[in-house]
């Protein structure tokens, strides 16, 4: 669980980023269950101030927002959700992944043995690729943020890009680190070769 300081520091980061506020407050009015932002959109912010030259919004590839919704899990409802992001602030690259529904796609997609269901925003989180960017946040109904950060913040906040090896493969993790090139992103982070 990451420390008091840590979380404190993320939240003023976010608090003082107009852009990812809105962000959150749109995912937060979207009717979405049990839904946050995370991994890169949390990442660029951190390390584009921390590691980077400063954090730009239009740089974002993708606002990753997850929602658990176990009572739906077929594919077009990552569709519905993501239109309904999308017309909600237009301008927004938005790509919503219903987490209670990985195990149904998660092996044709990405290859592999096929995955156990996941039970929750935490269980989803504490998989994804690198401990950096396991991590996701929400605005709650008072406005104050919420932190899911399964594996800790520590590495976020030292600018430590490093594979997660709860799931993604040592091909995945390379391949990642090719396409995302953080060392030259962020000249300020380490890159611990993924084993």
């Amino acid at each position: 669980m990451p420390g008091a300081q840590d979380e404190e520091r993320l939240r003023g980061l976010i608090r003082d980023c107009s852009w990812l506020t809105r962000v959150l407050a749109t995912v937060r009015d979207s009717g979405l269950p049990d839904a946050w932002v995370g991994a890169g959109a949390i990442r660029d912010l951190v390390w584009g101030e921390f590691y980077g030259s400063g954090f730009d919004p239009g740089g974002v590839r993708d606002v990753d927002v997850v929602f658990f919704d176990p009572d739906d899990l077929g594919r077009d409802r990552d569709a519905l959700a993501t239109a309904r992001l999308h017309e909600s602030w237009p301008q927004v690259p938005w790509e919503a992944r219903n987490q209670a529904a990985v195990h149904v796609w998660y092996a044709g997609k990405f290859g592999g043995r096929p995955v156990e269901p996941l039970l929750s925003i935490a269980d989803a989180v504490a998989t994804w690729p690198e401990t950096a960017t396991a991590v996701a946040v929400r605005l709650d109904r008072a406005g104050a943020v919420e932190i899911c950060a399964p594996l800790g913040l520590t590495d976020l906040l030292a600018g430590v890009w490093r594979r997660n090896p709860r799931r993604a493969s040592l091909s995945v993790s390379l391949a990642r680190l090719a396409r995302h090139r953080p060392a030259q992103r962020w000249p300020g982070v380490r890159v611990v070769p993924p084993i």
